[in-house]
């Protein structure tokens, strides 16, 4: 099929580099996701154990005044912020989440089609080169791709909607969840 050597060794050193692209498109994406929702869970934490240590002594001030009715109702107080601190980091990390697939189904889709485009190009320069009688070699070849392509797209197509499909359940889960913490604020 390549006339030399050189043709095949720079088709596939061209679609290796393509696939280093992404992959290092990708690792950098995932880091910075992952410092992200590292930074997220640090600052929760810190929120969280600022206003556990002030209620704490809240209570306790209030408990060894006598008044366990006032203790309670701090305590009961200091649960409202909390089912709000809860929701506030879901809807965060969500975003953060939501902002990492968004950037990963871009650089899939533009890995896709520079891989696409190259094989095009490559199969183009082939099929002007091929010796008599290897045109069916040629055309089967080209077949393959294309349904490798076709393929890749039918899997990315089938995972998209499962995506879509379990967002769908965890924004119905969370409706359901939301009603029942404005309940409890009221």
């Amino acid at each position: 099929m390549f006339t030399s050597p050189e043709q095949f060794a720079n088709a596939t050193k061209t679609l290796f580099d393509l696939q280093m692209q992404t992959f290092n498109t990708l690792a950098d994406k995932t880091v910075k996701g992952v410092e992200q929702v590292v930074a997220l869970n640090m600052n929760a934490a810190k929120s969280s154990m600022a206003g556990s240590i002030a209620a704490g002594q809240q209570i306790a001030g209030l408990a060894g005044s006598g008044d366990p009715k006032a203790a309670i109702a701090a305590l009961h107080a200091r649960m409202q912020p909390g089912a709000a601190g809860a929701a506030e980091y879901r809807e965060q990390l969500k975003a953060i989440i939501d902002e990492m697939h968004q950037e990963f189904r871009q650089a899939a889709d533009t890995h896709v089609a520079e891989a696409k485009s190259t094989l095009s190009a490559l199969i183009y320069d082939v099929t002007q080169n091929v010796k008599p009688g290897s045109e069916n070699a040629v055309e089967i070849i080209k077949t393959a791709i294309d349904n490798a392509f076709k393929g890749y797209e039918q899997v990315t197509q089938a995972t998209r909607q499962a995506v879509q499909t379990v967002e769908a359940q965890i924004a119905k889960a969370t409706s359901m969840v939301q009603p029942g913490e404005q309940k409890q604020a009221e």
